[in-house]
């Protein structure tokens, strides 16, 4: 199992790199002048000629990887062209509240899809898996800001049970964080359940036809038993696979939903800094959302060795 962990740690390096590289050469190989993509029309000579030395585009573009290479090993991804400011400082300032709003999705997200998509394999072809499957498709099909727009006008408007928009830290009210983060959280949970929900119910389909399940059911195991210490264990791993890959859809989908609800998080970050062109800032978030995106299926493949222990090997 060691040799397993270190094996998915170690492939997660090359990967990294060349996210890396490409986040490097997103910005030097555009066509034109990189410093006049970013300043606009209206830049002054002064003014592209600052960007070009705030960049170092002046260097060669071998030196250039290299110098940008060395500044990401000592945590500097670079200054804000607009603010003028870290762009470390900035996700600093930004990165809790994205983590408090998706991890509330993520457990949420679980709770409610895996038990749905589990009901809906053992009521399967019944009214109950119909319904978990016409969820499935709505949610998947329906864009996430036009579902948040839904959730405003109903519980925001109609019937003013929850605040329209904002963000409150957790430290500062506690239960005003959790009354602004419901909206955002059920407008991303809605994706994230439909997809987990179809793929558990695909899943738990194909498990409950085997051998083992029915060998477990003439013995008089109890059902709940068989459904989710037997039959859910081993249909764990490609719900923990879509787990993995519907973390891309979360991330997306908090841009989104950040501009929405006017959540100060990275997500907005982003739409503001491509709003203003603010080039190391968007490298900067291109390179963080891939390495957690990298970072969660790493966790994702270390976790199949506890629902199947072949794969250790």
């Amino acid at each position: 199992m060691l040799g397993y962990i270190i094996r998915r740690i170690l492939a997660v390096i090359p990967v990294m790199a060349i996210v890396a590289i490409f986040v490097f050469l997103l910005l030097r190989l555009t066509p034109g002048d990189p410093a006049a993509i970013i300043a606009g029309d209206s830049a002054t000579p002064a003014q592209l000629e600052r960007i070009r030395e705030s960049l170092g585009l002046s260097e060669p573009l071998h030196v250039q990887l290299v110098t940008w290479i060395g500044q990401l090993f000592q945590g500097d991804l670079g200054t804000s062209i607009i603010s003028n400011q870290p762009v470390t400082r900035l996700i600093g300032q930004r990165i809790w509240p994205t983590l408090q709003i998706g991890t509330l999705t993520i457990i949420l997200s679980v709770l409610i899809a895996v038990p749905l998509g589990v009901l809906a394999a053992w009521r399967h072809r019944t009214w109950v898996d119909y319904a978990v499957m016409t969820f499935s498709v709505l949610g998947f099909s329906i864009p996430v800001f036009v579902i948040g727009y839904i959730f405003i006008k109903i519980f925001a408007i109609d019937l003013r049970w929850l605040p329209v928009q904002g963000y409150s830290a957790p430290s500062e009210n506690l239960q005003a964080f959790f009354l602004r983060a419901i909206l955002p959280c059920l407008t991303l949970a809605t994706i994230y359940v439909a997809l987990i929900a179809r793929m558990t119910r695909a899943s738990m389909l194909e498990v409950l036809g085997e051998d083992y399940v029915r060998t477990a059911r003439a013995k008089g195991v109890k059902e709940r038993i068989v459904l989710f210490r037997h039959a859910l264990r081993n249909a764990a791993v490609p719900i923990m696979t879509i787990i993995g890959t519907g973390f891309a859809l979360l991330i997306s989908g908090v841009v989104v939903t950040e501009s929405v609800f006017n959540i100060p998080g990275i997500g907005r970050l982003t739409v503001d800094a491509i709003l203003a062109r603010d080039y190391p800032v968007i490298q900067a978030m291109i390179l963080l959302t891939s390495a957690i995106y990298v970072f969660i299926n790493l966790l994702i493949d270390i976790s199949y060795t506890f629902f199947d222990p072949r794969i250790r090997y």
